[in-house]
């Protein structure tokens, strides 16, 4: 049963009359039973008849049993000789009516299937042409004195959306031939569109009467999209619309074409930690004028199995600061998040994840990788709260000048809390902002190694220049350690002993 009552019987009947589908009429009455509209066209179309064609009787039932030739009586009259050309929806252009059955959710299913991904929900998001936005607001003028006589509170927005009855008729086939439950939300994505180039200019007037809704952006090839359309429809008139298009909508020609079936995964999260033992390792790919100037990098190394395995479409790479090419980062390493774009495979259980980890760690000796793990996108931003407020600890050996002893050093363990001024050092110039940034360094202490060189340890605030504060970077960081000291000095190497951020979360071996 369709739900109708007496009060939808005009309704019907004046939907019918103007070519609309039965799935549309149903729509109009705002019979919101998905199963309604999961039902075959033929059954639907049978019932609606029936109902148009029995006498008006006080419990509103629908009789099926009334004789063939009444029934064809009110389909043929409510066919003129113009229409007979076309037996397409005016409103939803055929949506309704061709792609609603097994057919197609068979096509749709195929479609998802060549492009292997794996899951066991999906949703089903669905593209309209914007046009049919207009024409449903025809069609709405057109029954509105009926609704308006019966006295009936009901208002366009009760109207059952394309999208969802769409939906009700056909995602459940879908979510059976995948073997996937279709949810309101999933991290699948299966979206099908539709395009209907014959009526594309049914928006077009809109543009002359509300020319404010219709503004051009770099996005969009068209000003005329659904969102534009639907804000000029709420501003028009009736009387206006209705001078320029016609209630009801014409029968078009054509039916809507169905765009290629896409699938996107939302994005998995990996985070660990990372060490990198060599000195000529960027950590991202360092390319300067369009040329690569090394092979490989830190995130390259860890992305590529990661790549391979998850099946996705790209990365994107994060991390607490960055080490320069020639630094080590030892210790506990460097946390790390890793952003798989479009994933086709998205889910690991621990083993495999731990697998993983060994694959990376042996595909080279230049970097390790531990505590891998899948986490949320939220989690990722504990990575960079309070950033600057944590600390980092350092070993670098540096030259003096000047020859020096035991006694030469000893002050700089005296030293708390040291507050410097950084200009953004000349090296990175090229891509950061010019600023003056105030930074500490909590601790120091050395050890001497002979007349001219000695091991510093530092403990500083996250995001100090460390090689500016040894050499002062003509005098762009002050104090420096050429002040302290008063002698020239230099950095010649430079190890990052620990990232002091408690994320991820340790994984026992």
């Amino acid at each position: 049963m369709l739900s109708l009552k007496e009060k939808d019987r005009p309704v019907v009947r004046k939907l019918l009359c103007a070519g609309c589908c039965v799935r549309c009429v149903l729509r109009f009455c705002c019979v919101g039973i998905s199963s309604a509209y999961r039902r075959s066209y033929q059954d639907i179309h049978k019932e609606l008849l029936a109902f148009v064609s029995e006498e008006n009787s006080p419990s509103g039932e629908v009789k099926t049993d009334e004789p063939p030739n009444k029934r064809m009586r009110v389909e043929e009259d409510c066919v003129t000789p113009a229409e007979t050309d076309s037996d397409i929806c005016p409103v939803c252009l055929g949506i309704l009516q061709d792609f609603c059955d097994s057919t197609f959710a068979k096509q749709v299913s195929d479609a998802v299937k060549k492009q292997q991904y794996e899951f066991d929900s999906l949703v089903l998001t669905v593209s309209l042409p914007a046009q049919l936005s207009v024409r449903e607001h025809s069609c709405w003028l057109h029954v509105k004195k009926e609704v308006r006589e019966k006295s009936m509170c009901l208002g366009k927005d009760d109207v059952i959306q394309v999208k969802d009855a769409f939906k009700w008729a056909v995602q459940g086939k879908i979510g059976q031939e995948l073997g996937a439950a279709v949810l309101a939300n999933s991290p699948c994505e299966v979206s099908v569109g539709f395009v209907h180039p014959e009526t594309e200019e049914d928006c077009h007037f809109l543009a002359n009467a509300c020319p404010d809704c219709f503004k051009p952006t770099k996005n969009k090839a068209s000003i005329f999209t659904r969102m534009a359309v639907v804000k000029a429809l709420e501003k028009i008139s009736d009387e206006k619309f209705s001078r320029h298009y016609p209630c009801p909508p014409k029968r078009p020609n054509t039916r809507c074409t169905s765009l290629d079936t896409t699938c996107l995964h939302t994005s998995v999260f990996i985070a660990g930690r990372y060490n990198k033992f060599s000195r000529e390792l960027p950590q991202t790919p360092w390319v300067i004028d369009g040329e690569r100037r090394m092979d490989g990098s830190v995130e390259e190394l860890i992305a590529a199995p990661l790549l391979s395995s998850f099946r996705a479409d790209g990365f994107n790479f994060s991390s607490s600061g960055r080490e320069d090419v020639d630094v080590r980062t030892l210790g506990n390493g460097r946390p790390f998040a890793l952003e798989l774009l479009n994933p086709h495979r998205a889910k690991f259980n621990r083993t495999e994840i731990k697998q993983l980890q060994e694959t990376i760690n042996q595909s080279s000796d230049k970097i390790r990788v531990r505590y891998l793990q899948i986490v949320t996108r939220e989690a990722t931003s504990r990575m960079k709260e309070g950033e600057e407020e944590k600390t980092k600890t350092y070993s670098a050996l540096i030259w003096t000048q000047k020859a020096i002893d035991d006694t030469d050093l000893e002050f700089l363990g005296n030293i708390k809390d040291l507050k410097i001024a950084q200009k953004t050092p000349l090296r990175v110039l090229h891509r950061r902002p010019l600023a003056v940034r105030q930074r500490l360094i909590h601790s120091m202490s050395a050890v001497y190694l002979d007349t001219h060189h000695f091991t510093l340890k530092l403990c500083t605030q996250a995001g100090t220049y460390i090689k500016e504060f040894v050499h002062g970077d003509f005098g762009r960081t002050k104090p420096n350690l050429c002040d302290l000291m008063k002698t020239e000095a230099d950095i010649l190497e430079l190890d990052v002993e620990s990232v002091d951020i408690d994320w991820p979360p340790a994984i026992p071996d």
